[in-house]
């Protein structure tokens, strides 16, 4: 009994360091060092896929300094459009950002007097509600809004829409939109751009094989090119008025090396780091912007 005590205490040990060994490799690609649950979320498991996902992200320090870049990047268009002043109400239609980095609402709330914000998984609505209690988080589908007609002044939506599994749903969720805005209200929107050839490859892949090597830690769905989602925009009621490629660094190569810095070296390097990765967006001038960059971003109005 003593041997066979020994030895699953010696297998148990070899697999513990097995395991070690994968979530260090795994740590060192840019991947999770555990992942949501596989396939892809819809009907009523969404909530539950998306809750596994946020608290994974959540309880990470190696993502950190990559979200502190998308942090960056997303403040740097959104307070441009946004302007310097300052409407009555603002719509957020995910907390992702606020759940797994510092997120936008800072910013936010400085540009609306009542922040509110939707999410489709209960642990999202509970974190981002903890950590900024002066946010109205809710619970809901951004497709099927809790709000009346003209609620807001402004809808902000990152990323948001191309989680979806197929391109009927981001018009659903438009119209959605355009419902809650007030009239001359506006939308900024960003998604996953199409148009860039990584983009367009990894959409084309399974999304159970994306997730398995790590590239995809997370469910991404059908998107839109630039012409595209000008054209759902104006479909479902809006004008757009001004349209821009955002976040240009290659990111297979930016998110591993933003992790291995945040894991092993100290506050200066990694803001040596993320000067570096700003001076990508440079890009965003040249006319391959729409090739390089990994989202496309709209503002666009709901005519008066």
């Amino acid at each position: 009994m003593g041997e066979l005590y020994r030895f699953e205490q010696r297998k148990t040990r070899r697999f513990q360091r097995a395991t070690d060994l994968r979530n260090m490799v795994r740590h060192m690609q840019g991947r999770a060092p555990s992942a949501p649950p596989p396939g892809d979320p819809h009907g009523d498991e969404a909530g539950a896929y998306w809750d596994t996902a946020c608290t994974e992200f959540a309880g990470q320090v190696y993502h950190g300094l990559w979200r502190r870049h998308s942090d960056l990047i997303n403040a740097g268009w959104l307070d441009e459009w946004l302007g310097p002043g300052s409407v009555d109400r603002l719509l957020k239609t995910d907390l992702f950002d606020e759940v797994v980095g510092g997120g936008l609402l800072p910013l936010l709330r400085t540009r609306a007097r009542a922040v509110s914000g939707v999410d489709i998984s209960p642990a999202a609505v509970r974190i981002a509600g903890e950590r900024y209690p002066e946010l109205d988080a809710r619970l809901a589908d951004i497709r099927r809004l809790p709000y009346a007609d003209e609620r807001f002044d402004r809808v902000v939506s990152n990323s948001t829409l191309d989680h979806f599994r197929a391109e009927a749903d981001i018009g659903s969720a438009l119209r959605e939109v355009f419902r809650v805005l007030r009239p001359g209200g506006e939308l900024l929107i960003s998604l996953d751009n199409l148009q860039n050839p990584f983009i367009r490859l990894r959409n084309a892949l399974p999304h159970r094989l994306l997730q398995r090597s790590g590239l995809v830690p997370y469910f991404v769905g059908a998107t839109l090119d630039r012409e595209r989602l000008l054209r759902a925009l104006r479909l479902a009621g809006f004008e757009p008025c001004a349209c821009r490629a955002i976040l240009h660094c290659p990111r297979v190569l930016a998110v591993p090396l933003a992790g291995a810095l945040q894991r092993w070296a100290a506050e200066p390097a990694r803001r040596r780091l993320l000067a570096l990765l700003l001076q990508f967006e440079r890009l965003a001038g040249w006319p391959s912007a729409y090739y390089t960059g990994h989202f496309v971003a709209v503002r666009a109005h709901k005519p008066l």
